[in-house]
């Protein structure tokens, strides 16, 4: 089992930036892929970002590519997401996740632990 915590949301005005963190217990961090997910009020929960179990590889949404990073330290068990320039279209719930699979997945399926999330609110 793999303990998922995030921390880092809040509310910002656009073009601002955050830095999201999950800190994660349990199981060996470095065993799994991590990814970022978020959901807005009536929508389904998208992907946003992964990274693979050794920072090798990382996958991006469209939306939020050259705009967000991923990233990981696994002596930290702790995955990160930079998020710069945000957007009222960025506000959101954002999870972390956490998947057995190394390949960085843009697939919720993919992934077996997920975090309680952290509000993100960007205003005009």
């Amino acid at each position: 089992q793999v303990q998922l915590v995030e921390s880092g949301g809040g509310l910002v005005q656009a073009g601002d930036s955050l830095r999201l963190s999950c800190a994660a217990s349990g199981r060996t961090f470095s065993n799994y892929a991590m990814g970022w997910f978020r959901q807005a009020p009536g929508k389904e929960r998208d992907f946003v970002a992964a990274v693979s179990r050794d920072s090798g590889s990382t996958r991006y949404a469209d939306s939020v590519k050259g705009r967000f990073s991923i990233s990981r330290d696994n002596a930290k068990n702790t995955v990160y997401l930079q998020m710069n320039n945000l957007n009222p279209e960025d506000t959101a719930v954002y999870y972390c996740a956490g998947a057995t699979r190394g390949w960085t997945s843009p697939f919720r399926s993919n992934y077996n632990y997920w975090g309680q999330g952290t509000q993100v609110t960007v205003s005009t």
